[in-house]
């Protein structure tokens, strides 16, 4: 931490790096600017549109039940740099990178990324969980951004975290039967002191980033608005990710700022380990904690 402290800022201000490594997470107003948001929301839409057409299962799309051509309702576009250059280009060289850089070093990996909706009108909650079950790494540098892609107010269901939780214990997702749930227990919520957690809106361009062991989530959203939020993974270089989630990724694993890591570094702390998802399939923390 304190290496990376030392070094000089590219987006964040010191009081904003400080809190992450103390807090497991920081909000930021504003930080992308409208011109990246013009490009992120018109090829979005795009994908809105597309996906009247979609019924049933698309790797593109997680579809809520009653999702229409004529009333969309998009849980989630999976992969979005995947399916199309501008989201890749927002997450290769835009603003995220800086942040990545500020919080994680001068090496930095790209992992994953994913569109979550969260449509008006009672979209779906996203139970009190952590990241790094779903994908394990062999150490904790890794982070989360995401971006706002219009304004979001408390009544729309922001994204909380639970300050410190990241020192905490790591939880276990799965239930009583050994079934992959996706989200803590309900036997193991009193002990995370969720009336604590930080609620994270904002204006367009407003970024959220935590920490891979901070514990998250966010209610249903009962507003009249969608609030789509853009969500990149990254990690250190040196963080290796333990399962094949991500091998077929047309960026998985690239390398957005520095140089590859020579040597793997590994925090003495375990990791739980998701199902195989080879043999059993991925399915989006949605399908999961819904048990669709």
């Amino acid at each position: 931490m304190q290496d990376i402290l030392q070094r000089p800022a590219k987006a964040l201000t010191q009081a904003q790096r400080e809190g992450y490594f103390r807090d497991g997470f920081i909000g930021v107003e504003c930080l992308v600017g409208q011109q990246w948001l013009d490009k992120l929301n018109a090829v979005t839409n795009e994908f809105i549109q597309i996906s009247r057409s979609v019924q049933g299962k698309d790797r593109r799309f997680d579809l809520e039940p009653d999702h229409s051509a004529s009333s969309p309702r998009i849980r989630r576009l999976n992969s979005p740099v995947d399916h199309h250059e501008t989201y890749w280009e927002f997450a290769s060289q835009g603003p995220f990178v800086d942040v990545a850089e500020d919080l994680l070093g001068p090496d930095v990996k790209f992992h994953h990324a994913k569109l979550n909706f969260k449509w008006g009108g009672g979209g779906e909650e996203v139970k009190w969980h952590q990241d790094i079950q779903f994908w394990p790494h062999t150490n904790y540098q890794v982070i989360t951004i995401g971006v706002y892609l219009d304004d979001v107010t408390d009544n729309m269901a922001p994204m909380g975290v639970i300050p410190g939780s990241h020192e905490g214990p790591l939880y276990d997702l799965y239930d009583d039967s050994s079934q992959w749930t996706g989200n803590i227990a309900e036997r193991d919520i009193p002990q995370l002191n969720a009336d604590s957690a930080k609620y994270l809106g904002g204006g367009a361009g407003s970024i959220t980033v935590h920490n891979c062991r901070s514990v998250h989530g966010s209610p249903p959203n009962l507003s009249p608005r969608p609030r789509p939020l853009l969500l990149c993974a990254y990690s250190a270089a040196h963080a290796i990710p333990i399962t094949n989630l991500t091998a077929g990724g047309k960026y998985a694993e690239a390398i957005v700022r520095g140089k590859p890591a020579r040597w793997a570094k590994f925090d003495p702390r375990p990791v739980l380990m998701p199902p195989d998802w080879s043999k059993v399939g991925h399915k989006s923390i949605f399908e999961h904690q819904q048990g669709q």
